[in-house]
């Protein structure tokens, strides 16, 4: 496939800026983490506006999951930047006597950032703080399924950022194609399986490394022994912000069946306090992607709808909806459902409800509600999620010095705070021998020396 010109010379002017050396200057990756966080204040109400028309994003939503998530982001990096890029001494062995020990972290080059268009801002330039405090040059695929946000920031960008340094890329499938056919130095990837899948094929041609940040089905467990409105309203809140469509919401409930008719009622409850009696005329309630995705969710609420269950097609709005009596083999519960749609399941000893998250392939989260803390470290030990969060839902990305990624099927890699600056650089392993002695016993002839090599080596 022949690269459209624009493409390539994107690329090669990245590459060539990169070779000067300019982006490895601790000053210049401060300055352009600066550049980026001035871009995102001066520009606040614009987000807003593009946000909520993608996705009718309530302001308060945007504000605390992408735009604060991104400032977050930039500010730790500027924060940390000196320590991160500080050489780290390593203790050499007696065996390399005299000698020092080292590991640097230099910038891997020009990276592909590819965003998702659930969180649209967030997804595209978190990564990016990332690429910019390791000293890379950056270029950025918005997800075409957000168009307003995606034309937003194909617009701001170039008014803050040389291309050189970092540049934006819009387009849909074709686009991408086009992008994967260059060769990158690193490739960062949020999105479904699918597509993760086609992305790392084609970074395999090049041998280049990726990260991909998937999903998958991330259980919430609930014990008896729990605090009932604490846990139900963190549940909803989880759930249900952003209609839903949120890669670590909880995808569905296993629930001790002692308190599931008190679970549930409490989350009716609580679905009433958030939304109102009409969900859909709440300000603080959003709306699915697109046409494509809303008729892929309204063929899972066929099953026995507690609560929710209305659609309205022309705003492409799915209510906040439970399904009770929900079995392993329906259709809800063979994918991610990535909407406001909450199955429930029942358990009745937890080794059972572990048995069967364990016959699932691995989330990207997982949730447990339990005052017992023996319960608590029995679910830690026995299960596999890319993280766990006990006692809450998707709080867990608040923490910076946690590293967010995936395992298995759920994802490859990992980022958010220094987890971010690693993924996007090198570790370099520098060994420095001193002149001033030359021990004898490494070279030929080897006779009398096997004795001394195992005692050093005890």
């Amino acid at each position: 496939m022949l690269v459209p010109p624009k493409v390539s010379n994107i690329v090669f002017q990245q590459r060539k800026f990169f070779a000067t050396g300019k982006t490895k200057d601790i000053s210049f990756r401060i300055q352009h983490l600066k550049i980026l966080k001035q871009a995102i204040l001066e520009n606040e109400a614009a987000i807003f506006k593009a946000l909520q028309t993608d996705l009718n994003k309530p302001v308060f939503e945007a504000a605390l999951s992408e735009i604060g998530v991104c400032l977050e982001e930039i500010n730790y990096a500027l924060k940390n930047i000196n320590i991160w890029t500080k050489p780290k001494k390593i203790k050499a062995p007696i065996t390399q006597f005299i000698a020092s020990a080292q590991v640097y972290s230099e910038p891997l080059g020009v990276v592909l950032i590819v965003g998702a268009w659930n969180y649209p801002l967030q997804l595209l330039i978190s990564p990016l703080v990332g690429a910019l405090a390791a000293g890379n040059c950056a270029i950025l695929k918005p997800s075409e399924l957000a168009t307003n946000t995606s034309h937003l920031l194909t617009e701001i960008i170039p008014k803050y950022f040389n291309p050189e340094v970092v540049a934006v890329v819009e387009g849909g499938i074709e686009t991408s194609q086009q992008l994967l056919e260059e060769k990158f130095d690193y490739i960062f990837f949020t999105g479904g399986s699918e597509v993760g899948k086609i992305v790392m094929a084609a970074a395999a041609k090049h041998l280049t490394p990726v990260t991909l940040e998937l999903g998958g089905k991330s259980p919430c467990i609930v014990d008896a022994d729990t605090h009932l409105e604490y846990t139900a309203k963190r549940i909803v809140w989880g759930k249900f912000m952003n209609a839903g469509q949120t890669c670590i919401a909880p995808d569905y409930l296993l629930v001790d069946k002692r308190i599931k008719r008190d679970l549930l009622a409490q989350i009716k409850n609580c679905i009433h306090d958030f939304y109102g009696d009409e969900p859909e005329k709440s300000p603080d309630y959003g709306r699915i992607i697109n046409q494509k995705h809303f008729n892929r969710l309204c063929k899972y609420l066929d099953g026995d709808v507690l609560i929710g269950g209305e659609t309205n097609p022309s705003e492409r709005y799915i209510a906040p909806t439970v399904i009770d009596r929900v079995g392993w083999e329906d259709p809800v519960m063979q994918e991610e459902i990535f909407g406001p749609i909450l199955p429930v399941l029942e358990y009745t000893e937890l080794n059972e409800a572990i048995a069967l998250v364990n016959a699932k392939p691995k989330p990207l989260a997982l949730y447990f509600f339990s005052k017992d803390k023996q319960k608590q470290q029995t679910v830690l030990q026995q299960t596999s999620s890319g993280g766990v969060c006990i006692n809450d839902t998707v709080m867990q990305v608040g923490v910076l010095d946690l590293p967010f990624g995936g395992v298995g099927e759920s994802g490859i890699g990992r980022y958010h705070g220094k987890a971010s600056f690693e993924t996007f650089s090198h570790q370099k392993s520098v060994l420095n021998k001193s002149f001033l002695v030359d021990m004898k016993l490494r070279y030929a002839p080897y006779k009398d020396k096997l004795k001394i090599l195992k005692w050093l080596m005890k």
